[in-house]
């Protein structure tokens, strides 16, 4: 049996179509239909204020007309540095819809990660916070940046609430609307009070034109700019559509947590829910006990997440005191679900949790376990529609042998055009034909499921034996009293790499180092058992909730080279 036989085809519900076509049109296409079909249906939700999708329409294309008049042109980049609020939706699709390029900028970044990003992309404007518009004029000058649109949270805030939120201190307030600034920074609420020449239809050629440039999480050097083009955004978005084919148009609430300048929560929430007609429960920062406020009231039906975040929920005290029954389904990303965290959230929420799988590189998602179907736990389930994928032998001798471990490798059409200005380094993950190599490292059963068994990056050589984290993981996260973990080689003198776990106890817990190695000892092979245990209050984390292991690997390193 070959992998390129598709053997995990058989296991697809009659719902779903293996092959079909994707319509070649441009992204924000999707905002102005169901604007159409449903002007007067709830589209956002954001802290008690709604707006409907005839209001988020008109809103994006008078910010799309302000913006050309302002000279953005076909293909200029523009940077959106916003939370999850509507104004993210809205300068998203207005972007778009004036012929821009959108660049996905962390609200988190520093002032030196913020200027990488903006002379990378020769982003020549950009759209933020007030908290944020220091930031940004404090590296204007460094990049191509002609203007600045300032936003604040209380815009879109219900009374009285709007009444009460605090805007910036009154000397950067002052600095922004100074005459000196006058032509370069733009405050939001008088562009909207403003006259504005209609937008200008810009002719877009779904499958060549770039829609999003999209920053890998640069762990290794600098991040690069995938480039996604409409085609892209469209084919995986259709493809989440068909995956959760008992989906209502324009009946479904979904949580709206994943923050929408990570490619996994722009596509599996803003930009679903925008094509289908769903409405989006805006949630800008994760903060536990208000998530679980949100479901109770509002019942959201589908609840994209990761992992740390179904686990923060479960570990919340008061979990009891709320009505989650409303969720339906659940794709969790980012980073390995285990299997334990799984069956609770299912047990809590009478829904259905399945582990999915994708990279920035692939808009995001390639594979995922059915949501009404069949379902393997610990796999990441297998390819989508129109997708294809394999096995590469690690020695490079082209696949592998079905159940053996090699490099993940997709091909499809969402997977990207290649790396902005980067040739070379698109030449090493993307063939002719496109294939490209993911990194991750993993194998296919006979059924077609396909597993992760980690990056590549990550593997532990640890006295000669190959060790993945995750199987390591896996069993941390057995321990009843473990909330999170992760696993990460370390330098050792001896080994030349040695296991450690980072622990994260569950509230009220006593645990011990030498209860955790005896339970590590009763399920792994003593060359996986950790040799080294660390417990902490909290580990680090991306914006979508994925554990950082490459940061605690560098923490370490540092920490031997003051030993030595």
């Amino acid at each position: 049996m070959t992998q390129s036989e598709k053997i995990w085809h058989k296991h697809y519900p009659n719902e779903i179509e293996v092959e079909k076509e994707y319509e070649e049109k441009p992204l924000h296409e999707f905002l102005k239909q169901s604007a159409q079909s449903y002007a007067k249906k709830k589209a956002l939700y954001f802290m008690g204020k709604e707006m409907t999708y005839e209001m988020v329409y008109e809103e994006a294309c008078h910010l799309a007309g302000y913006l050309q008049q302002l000279g953005v042109v076909k293909g200029d980049r523009v940077s959106i540095m916003l939370p999850n609020t509507p104004q993210s939706v809205i300068s998203y699709y207005a972007v778009l819809m004036a012929g821009g390029i959108v660049v996905q900028t962390n609200p988190l970044y520093t002032e030196r990660e913020l200027q990488y990003q903006l002379k990378d992309s020769g982003a020549k404007m950009i759209i933020c916070l007030d908290t944020l518009y220091p930031k940004a004029a404090s590296v204007k000058k460094q990049t191509d940046l002609e203007h600045i649109v300032v936003t604040v949270v209380r815009d879109y805030l219900p009374f009285p609430k709007n009444t009460l939120y605090p805007f910036v201190q009154k000397k950067e307030y002052k600095m922004i609307v100074s005459p000196e600034h006058n032509g370069e920074t733009h405050v939001w609420k008088n562009i909207f009070k403003s006259e504005v020449p209609a937008v200008t239809e810009i002719d877009i050629d779904p499958k060549e034109d770039l829609a999003l440039l999209q920053y890998t999480g640069g762990t290794t050097g600098y991040p690069k700019g995938v480039m996604l083009t409409h085609y892209n955004l469209v084919a995986n978005t259709r493809m989440s559509v068909d995956w959760m084919y008992k989906s209502k148009k324009g009946e479904e609430v979904t949580l709206g947590m994943l923050p929408f300048f990570h490619v996994y929560g722009m596509t599996s929430v803003m930009n679903l829910s925008i094509m289908m007609g769903f409405k989006i429960l805006l949630i800008p920062k994760f903060e536990v006990e208000e998530v679980l406020k949100t479901i109770d009231k509002e019942r959201p039906t589908l609840f994209p997440g990761a992992p740390t975040i179904y686990i923060g929920l479960l570990n919340h005290p008061n979990i009891n005191k709320y009505d989650l029954s409303s969720i339906d389904a659940c794709i969790s990303g980012s980073a390995p679900l285990p299997v334990e965290v799984m069956e609770r959230f299912e047990n809590v929420t009478g829904g259905r949790l399945v582990e999915g799988y994708g990279l920035t590189e692939t808009s995001p998602v390639t594979h995922s376990n059915f949501l009404w179907g069949r379902r393997v736990p610990g796999s990441i389930g297998v390819p989508w529609p129109n997708t294809d994928s394999k096995i590469m032998d690690l020695a490079g001798e082209g696949e592998a042998e079905v159940g053996s471990i090699g490099e993940i490798a997709v091909k499809g059409p969402q997977v990207m055009k290649g790396y902005w200005n980067k040739e070379e380094e698109t030449r090493e993950v993307l063939s002719p034909d496109g294939w490209f190599r993911t990194g991750d490292i993993g194998y296919m059963d006979e059924e077609g499921y396909f597993y992760i068994v980690d990056r590549k990056k990550d593997m532990i050589i640890a006295g000669g034996y190959n060790i993945y984290p995750r199987e390591v993981e896996e069993i941390l996260y057995e321990h009843s009293q473990v909330q999170e973990a992760v696993v990460a080689g370390v330098p050792d003198p001896y080994r030349g790499e040695t296991v450690k776990a980072y622990v994260v106890r569950k509230e009220g817990s006593s645990l011990t180092e030498e209860e955790l190695n005896e339970f590590c000892k009763q399920h792994l092979a003593v060359y996986k058992v950790p040799k080294l245990y660390e417990f902490r209050e909290e580990l680090p984390k991306t914006a979508v909730g994925k554990i950082l292991r490459r940061s605690l690997v560098e923490e370490e390193k540092e920490k031997q080279k003051k030993l030595s």
